[in-house]
């Protein structure tokens, strides 16, 4: 039996490895060795390429080498590795996976008129830390691999989270029906903004399960039938007031929230653990979601983000970003864009029925 568990361990440890794929000085001493960490990297994601385009890969992943291994000898509080996009150009990287195009969405959809309300303003108190993970509102992480509708994964991150919280029911559901069906204002994997989201989900009486219209990772033809066997459903949305953690803060302590990003930053693109105070601007090109707040042991305060670039990526999917910096727009621009869908009660849509495989 202790054998048994020795083996069980070792192949944990192996295989904990290999997710993480590490390398070491060695594998830099030339370009022979740094050919061989290119042939393993790529066996390890499977990515096969013509030849002449291998070279090119090489010499782009070679680069990325090298800036993950100087960034993680510098006293940072995170730390990078090569992860999937080891081979992509930051241009790339950028057009691929952090192209949701919300700056551009913000600028056409110019400032709402009238009072603006914010439920969550008159907040005294807030928990020093909540994750919403531990409270069951939090599906698992998803990929939506090289199409750029981070903004239909934003949204229903907070709508599942939303809906948990009035109903007790976690029901995963669908970021497809916003690609192919929410296309007045948004536009699928090229970009759009959350707010159309929320407001397309309300005229429309709610959203579907991912099991019932699954995800693609590419632009479709709306599947009327799907469209209309509505889930989960909310009354609107609100707005955090702009460039105000502590604002988004009284929002995220009760409840799970989407917020905007600039993601395009070669330390974001690595991002491996810890808490993330790399260089970013505020150009907002990402869409994620808040899910909750902490303190490390040294007193360093950070948000947790949920991404949506598979679980490889980042802390099992997520990313620690610190919170209450000195500039107003905060970390990457993550107060400038934030809202949350409202749901004033726990009743969906009737005559539809959740399967077992939908809730989680």
């Amino acid at each position: 039996m202790k054998s048994f568990l020795l083996v069980a361990f070792s192949l944990v440890l192996i295989l904990g490895i290999v997710e993480s794929f590490d390398f070491h000085e060695k594998d830099l001493a030339s370009d022979e060795s740094l050919w061989g960490l290119y042939e393993r990297w790529r066996s390890h994601h499977t990515v096969s390429t013509s030849l002449h385009e291998k070279h090119r890969r090489f010499n782009v992943f070679k680069h990325n080498v090298m800036h993950v291994h100087n960034t993680n000898k510098l006293d940072k509080p995170y730390k990078l590795k090569l992860n999937k996009f080891a081979d992509l150009t930051s241009h790339e990287f950028r057009n691929s996976y952090a192209g949701s195009k919300i700056k551009h969405h913000r600028m056409f959809r110019g400032t709402p008129e009238g009072n603006v309300s914010f439920m969550y303003e008159n907040v005294d108190r807030v928990p020093p830390s909540v994750d919403w993970r531990k409270k069951g509102a939090v599906t698992g992480v998803k990929d939506q691999g090289q199409c750029g509708n981070c903004w239909a994964f934003s949204t229903v991150v907070a709508v599942e989270g939303i809906n948990q919280i009035k109903t007790n029911k976690l029901v995963s559901l669908s970021e497809q029906e916003l690609v192919d069906c929410d296309t007045e204002q948004d536009q699928g994997c090229d970009g759009g903004l959350m707010d159309y989201a929320f407001e397309f989900i309300k005229q429309k009486g709610g959203l579907t399960t991912e099991a019932n219209y699954p995800y693609e990772a590419e632009d479709g033809t709306c599947d009327s039938k799907k469209e209309n066997s509505p889930a989960v459903s909310i009354d609107g949305y609100e707005k955090v007031p702009e460039n105000d953690e502590n604002a988004l803060l009284k929002a995220v302590a009760n409840q799970p929230v989407s917020v905007a990003i600039d993601a395009g930053g070669s330390d974001f693109q690595f991002y491996s653990e810890g808490v993330f105070t790399g260089s970013c601007g505020t150009e907002l090109d990402h869409g994620v979601a808040i899910v909750g707040y902490g303190t490390t042991l040294d007193g360093t305060k950070y948000w947790i983000v949920k991404n949506s670039w598979g679980e490889e990526w980042g802390e099992k999917g997520y990313i620690r970003m610190k919170r209450g910096i000195s500039e107003k727009e905060g970390l990457c621009g993550i107060a400038m864009e934030a809202s949350y869908p409202i749901k004033n009660s726990s009743n969906n849509p009737t005559g539809t029925k959740s399967s077992p495989k939908d809730e989680l």
